[in-house]
């Protein structure tokens, strides 16, 4: 079986392949699947860091893969009022609901709940196919793959909780 990891010389090396996966299969730390030639593969990646449209993987072979995402069913929020985005925004992130956000839309797995809650929000959903690749979030570091915390990382202080009103 061929192995796929992050690599540094294949972040510029030419493809030899390209495979498209969901955000759920590039979202995962370990998948098996079969290249197009028969051949069984997988890729070993750290957890919490999924793999984006366009990334490269290698092998200790040499064999270089370029990830593609995978068009999927998405819900597709839209509305002509900028603090009514906003709104559905916030009450989306507020239920730890993964989005991705375009200048004038957000996109999200299909949920009939969450439908719901939207169109009461005064925002028109629409089904769309397309690629799904969502925000990080804020302590992810945008699209960095490391999570150690060194001088020059976009977070390098630890989170602190912090107390407000009363005496502690």
């Amino acid at each position: 079986m061929l192995c796929f990891e992050r690599r540094s010389a294949t972040a510029i090396s030419p493809a030899d392949l390209e495979m498209a996966f969901t955000f759920e299969q590039r979202e995962r730390s370990r998948l098996r699947f079969p290249l197009p030639d028969g051949r069984e593969a997988a890729f070993l990646i750290e957890r919490g860091a999924p793999l984006v449209e366009g990334e490269r993987l290698g092998t200790a072979e040499g064999l270089v893969l370029a990830i593609q995402a995978k068009p999927e069913l998405l819900m597709e929020v839209r509305t002509s009022d900028p603090l009514t985005l906003v709104r559905a925004a916030y009450h989306l992130g507020n239920r730890h609901v993964r989005l991705e956000i375009g200048a004038h839309w957000l996109r999200l797995p299909p949920d009939y709940v969450l439908r719901d809650m939207l169109m009461r929000l005064g925002v028109e959903v629409f089904e769309v196919t397309a690629p799904y690749q969502p925000e990080s979030g804020a302590y992810g570091g945008g699209h960095h793959h490391s999570h150690s915390h060194h001088e020059g990382d976009e977070f390098h202080s630890k989170p602190r909780l912090h107390h407000f009103g009363g005496s502690q």
